[in-house]
């Protein structure tokens, strides 16, 4: 059973390959038979669908058969949840007043920064 953090890693792999960046360009325009895109991207068979699993398995892109073709789109469930997913994994939250990592401390030397660590 794969663990949330491995779920949502799956998203990131996906973009984190040049070809499967080239890949998402040329679906942007729309639905793409794998013959079109082993065309345009010089790749063999299976070197497409090894980047195209990794695609398919983050979400980010979909894929549907049609006789022994198969064509693949993004999926806009998959593209919106990884811009969501960035989003909320980037964003800081905002400092709880008390839960700082450096506070300053009164002390006898005029007011002397401590620092103080807290892990959470």
């Amino acid at each position: 059973m794969a663990t949330v953090y491995e779920e949502q890693a799956k998203v990131f792999k996906a973009f984190c390959d040049e070809t499967r960046l080239r890949i998402l360009q040329l679906l942007r325009s729309g639905e793409k038979c794998a013959c079109v895109l082993q065309e345009q991207l010089n790749l063999g068979q299976s070197g497409l669908s090894y980047h195209m699993k990794i695609l398919v398995e983050s979400g980010v892109a979909e894929s549907r058969k049609e006789g022994k073709w198969t064509y693949y789109t993004i999926s806009e469930k998959g593209s919106a949840y990884a811009a969501t997913l960035l989003k909320r994994l980037t964003t800081p939250k905002a400092v709880e007043k008390g839960n700082n990592c450096c506070k300053t401390m009164p002390s006898n030397d005029n007011f002397k920064t401590e620092k103080h660590i807290e892990i959470i």
